[in-house]
């Protein structure tokens, strides 16, 4: 849903309402919106501060809870792409240890 013409103040309301609404990253907001992740990062922490106290407070909730969270969420995705990327040598290495245990 490209936002084409429409206003900083209409654009960072729905974009703040959103990411409240489903507790989103930035990143995914972008995606779903169509605009870069500066844009929505821009809107939600500058101009809805102008146009939507309340709104902006709630918003700061849930970037806040996103800041603390994302090691976890870099921390597995790192664990997956690992497990993906080695999983037949963990294979390998159990099996010679099966085979060298007494």
């Amino acid at each position: 849903m490209p936002f084409g013409n429409w206003k900083g103040s209409e654009r960072c309301l729905v974009l703040g309402e959103y990411l409240v609404e489903h507790q989103s990253t930035v990143r995914s907001v972008a995606q779903i919106f169509g605009v870069s992740k500066s844009t929505v990062h821009k809107d939600v922490t500058h101009t809805l501060k102008q146009v939507n106290r309340g709104l902006y407070t709630e918003v700061q909730k849930v970037l806040q809870k996103n800041k603390q969270e994302r090691h976890l969420r870099g921390g597995e995705a790192t664990r997956q792409k690992y497990r993906e990327s080695h999983a037949p040598e963990e294979e390998a290495v159990q099996a010679f240890q099966k085979r060298c245990a007494p």
